[in-house]
């Protein structure tokens, strides 16, 4: 008997002590005790629910709906944990909604069924969502739409011009001599620059258009509904005389314009892709003509693609012949300074072309189809480097990046396994990095692949983290080693609240799944102090080093200072 009372004591105490609210409902769905917490999340005292059907806690016009799926609950009761249900919302006793989760535990005592409903409130966790949503979608500088989502918009617009047979306009604008602004006043006046063109691109346009940031100084315009190409050089115009007026910073006056080009469904090309090559084409037209010109796009402006044309077959060789090199970033323990991984970047130098950086070549690679030979003379390179400096008493992990093409490829953890295989690497020195946007594309066949390569003893690392957008319930099912936690927040974290408060909120997350977190882009010692004060584990950047050839992370794996390698 004492026992028993004993074991009351506890399980009441443990009601009492729970920050979530716990309902214990019967079959007939009455609440027959409800904790304290309770309280707090429903505006309810714990003896004034007792008794209440749970329904109390929906509109009314669902309670009757709700009652048929408490009976077939019972019918085939099943427990239940939390992220199982999406939006689901709560009505507190003031009339107010609350989003929820929910888990459910059944149990019998006396022959009679009961379920214990654990509620936790999702308000900062669904406020976090809607701000990583918000930055995975929108430029954190300028608050316009990013590529990624501008693409959406982009796609949406082609596919109503199709059906309804209307014109639409593609305007993509770069900057005239952005640069010249940077290295003049500083990179501060030309984030101020980027952000007041954003505003007058804003003022300019109707309300239906969109306007995004792609990067840098370039910015595109869609205009998803033109009565004629005269109405689009009205707007060009109309834009172009609105960036024209002088532009007052803090260190004084700067004079803006933008060369701009143009491309037009259905006139010149039918898919997202060809008007945005077509766009780019038209405005580097205009750039050759002078500052605040546009150009349309024609038929005859092929410079742009043979230079691609003569990329593409440089490339090709260059992968045949195996021309391009590996450099290694390290990746730097935070607390001890020490290097405890490297990344494996791509460089090339061509006899023709000079240095190309991967921002030019890659996507050469990727719409020709030669990152699949190139990525997987990468995968080969690092299993091999990473076998080498552990032969030499210098294990080290080497990440390498997937590209989404590597990643959709069925057979890409048996040719992993060949290479272990071949070059005797230890699985755990090879860690594989997939985008947070490629991986939540498809969640489920991602949890597959990376299921499978967690099999064989890889790594793997959920790259860009918050410039993606996902899901906590599909993240915390992934078997992902580390997140890390892209260079653009960083870059800003010093001087931007908003990016401040998401880098400790993604560290926060991170830890909350236990996975620890991989900073890129740390070039000064303030932010690896805020860094390190908000517990990130490791880093990489220019503060340490830059992406080095393989004999320089040897000299420091052997124990030789990065300095002599930067300069």
């Amino acid at each position: 008997m004492e026992q028993t009372s004993n074991e009351e004591a506890f399980a009441l105490a443990a009601l009492g002590a729970a920050p979530d609210g716990i309902l214990i409902v019967d079959d007939t769905g009455t609440i027959l005790k409800a904790n304290p917490a309770t309280e707090l999340l429903t505006g309810y005292p714990p003896e004034e629910l007792t008794g209440q059907p749970v329904s109390v806690f929906l509109p009314q016009h669902m309670r009757s709906k709700h009652s048929h799926l408490v009976k077939s609950f019972f019918l085939r009761p099943v427990s239940r944990p939390m992220g199982m249900v999406s939006q689901l919302q709560l009505l507190r006793k003031d009339g107010q909604s609350v989003p929820v989760d929910i888990a459910l535990g059944h149990y019998t005592i006396n022959d009679r069924s009961a379920v214990v409903v654990y509620i936790r409130d999702m308000t900062e966790m669904k406020r976090l969502q809607e701000d990583m949503h918000y930055q995975a979608t929108h430029d954190g500088l300028t608050g316009l739409v990013n590529r990624w989502m501008f693409m959406q918009h982009f796609e949406q617009a082609i596919q109503r011009a199709r059906r309804s047979g209307r014109m639409m306009a593609l305007l993509l604008l770069d900057l005239d001599e952005f640069k010249d602004i940077n290295d003049s006043h500083g990179h501060a006046a030309g984030d101020q620059v980027l952000i007041e063109v954003a505003r007058r691109l804003r003022s300019s346009l109707r309300t239906g258009d969109v306007i995004a940031r792609l990067g840098g100084d370039e910015f595109t315009v869609l205009l998803p509904d033109v009565p004629s190409m005269g109405h689009v050089f009205q707007v060009a115009q109309k834009l172009q005389r609105s960036l024209s007026a002088r532009c007052q910073l803090r260190m004084g006056e700067v004079s803006l314009s933008a060369s701009i080009g143009i491309a037009a469904f259905p006139d010149d090309a039918h898919d997202s892709g060809t008007l945005m090559r077509f766009a780019d084409m038209a405005m580097y037209a205009a750039k050759a003509q002078g500052r605040s010109m546009h150009a349309m796009y024609r038929p005859e402006m092929s410079e742009a693609l043979a230079q691609r044309s003569q990329m593409h077959e440089r490339l090709k060789r260059a992968v045949e012949t195996q021309a391009l090199e590996l450099h290694y970033q390290p990746q730097v323990d935070v607390s001890t300074g020490g290097i405890v991984g490297v990344e494996a970047l791509l460089r090339w130098h061509d006899a023709e072309l000079g240095t190309v950086s991967p921002d030019r070549f890659i996507p050469v690679a990727v719409s020709t189809g030669l990152i699949h030979p190139l990525g997987d003379w990468v995968l080969e390179t690092a299993c091999r480097q990473a076998a080498e400096w552990a032969d030499n008493g210098t294990p080290v992990r080497v990440s390498v990046n997937l590209s989404a093409q590597q990643f959709r490829q069925t057979q890409l953890p048996a040719r992993l396994q060949q290479l272990l295989a071949q070059y005797g690497t230890r699985a755990e020195l090879i860690e594989l990095e997939i985008t947070e946007t490629e991986a939540m594309a498809d969640p489920d066949t991602a949890h597959q692949v990376f299921t499978r390569l967690c099999a064989l003893g890889l790594g793997i690392a959920l790259d860009d983290f918050g410039t993606g957008y996902s899901s906590l319930s599909y993240l915390r099912r992934l078997p992902v080693s580390r997140l890390k936690i892209d260079r653009e927040f960083i870059r800003q974290v010093l001087h931007n609240d908003h990016d401040a408060v998401l880098v400790r909120a993604m560290i926060a997350m991170a830890h909350t799944l236990g996975l620890p977190v991989v900073a890129e882009g740390v070039e000064d010692a303030a932010q690896l102090a805020f860094l390190r004060s908000n517990g990130c584990e490791i880093y990489q950047g220019w503060l340490f080093a830059k992406a080095l050839p393989a004999v320089d992370i040897s000299r420091m794996l052997g124990g030789h200072s990065p300095s002599a390698t930067l300069e």
